[in-house]
């Protein structure tokens, strides 16, 4: 066999052993999350925890350009080495598939948290309507404690930097209750291409090839907490969405600090407040009347801050990742980050806020 065949073949094998290891999710958790990931993750954030800017953005950044020049430098000879062209269009991306799935792409294929932590999926419309009253109880006494006037909205007085330092006390008192959720050696960055990452509706991301968390630097600060919570959740090997939402939620909550308990209880709010629109509009009216003011005008922060930057491009975006979540064993796509309530409601079901 031809050894540009090689690669070619090789990513056909890959897809194929991922289609046969979704039946064995346990081996995934066992072997790979608490195994070789565990060593792979903490190995990349020592090395690269320490540097202030992010190396996973500069990579992009490079892989760009030589993607480009690569394409202009064949131009020419796709009409005559069409073929050639095109394995080698297949080798790199076996080459990226592989890397990317032993680095931290594994993680789609383990046990789900609901099984994890013995959550059920199921829940009532009275379950729902149960937790977002609590939830509004909880944040408005929250919010009222911060601002001194229920109808101020909370003014964040902690940089970026210090937010990266404090979420670490989140996770410190979950660990205590939930020792996987443990979370060493931070390497968290404030992305390089934060404007890029806002056109595209991005808060931040995981880079699976250097294991920091990038966050989204421009975006309210009262959100910045648990946004960061959620990509920290992904480089503990947790792929799901709406379980790094559910797990960003928990860490905030967990935090000491009031007003990191109300970045998680806020967000919370929001996304049930969500699927009541969804489900009930007039549920959902009466519900806003018992909001504070201050809240909602966190709220309208947040909707106008994301207006600005809503172009063609994030709903392109948006549309390329949702098919991306679909091919990596998330079936709700974007809608898996509000999957999240599911979660929370049974979660809380047997317990206080």
């Amino acid at each position: 066999m031809k050894r540009k065949y090689i690669l070619p073949l090789f990513l056909l094998f890959q897809i194929l052993f991922l289609k046969i290891i979704l039946f064995f999710p346990e081996v995934i958790e066992q072997y790979y999350s608490n195994g070789l990931y565990v060593y792979i993750s903490h190995f990349s954030r020592i090395i690269l925890g320490w540097i202030p800017f992010s190396i996973g953005d500069i990579l992009y950044g490079i892989l760009i350009v030589l993607l480009l020049k690569w394409f202009w430098k064949t131009r020419t000879t796709w009409k005559t080495q069409w073929k050639d062209n095109l394995l080698q269009i297949l080798s790199s991306l076996s080459i990226f598939y592989f890397v990317f799935h032993f680095l931290w792409g594994f993680n789609y294929y383990r046990v789900p948290l609901f099984e994890k932590m013995n959550i059920q999926k199921e829940y009532s419309d009275a379950d729902l309507l149960d937790l977002t009253q609590k939830l509004i109880s909880k944040t408005n006494a929250i919010q009222l404690q911060l601002s001194k006037n229920d109808s101020l909205k909370v003014v964040f007085p902690y940089s970026q930097e210090q937010v990266f330092e404090m979420n670490l006390n989140g996770y410190e008192n979950l660990a205590k209750q939930y020792p996987f959720f443990e979370y060493q050696h931070p390497s968290i960055k404030k992305s390089i291409i934060s404007l890029p990452l806002t056109y595209m509706g991005f808060g931040g991301y995981l880079n699976p090839f250097t294991n920091e968390a990038q966050v989204n630097y421009l975006g309210p600060m009262y959100t910045f907490p648990m946004t960061t919570n959620h990509e920290m959740a992904h480089q503990m090997g947790f792929s799901s969405e709406s379980e790094c939402n559910f797990i960003g939620f928990l860490a905030s909550v967990k935090n000491d600090n009031l007003y990191f308990k109300y970045s998680g209880y806020s967000n919370a709010l929001r996304y049930c407040l969500g699927n009541w629109k969804v489900r009930d509009e007039k549920v959902l009216e009466q519900l806003l009347k018992t909001i504070n003011p201050g809240i909602r005008a966190n709220y309208q922060e947040n909707i106008d801050f994301w207006k600005q930057y809503d172009t063609i491009i994030d709903k392109g975006f948006h549309a390329f990742y949702d098919q991306f979540l679909k091919a990596n064993q998330q079936k709700d796509g974007l809608d898996s980050y509000s999957k999240f309530v599911d979660l929370m409601v049974n979660y809380y079901k047997d317990k206080a806020l």
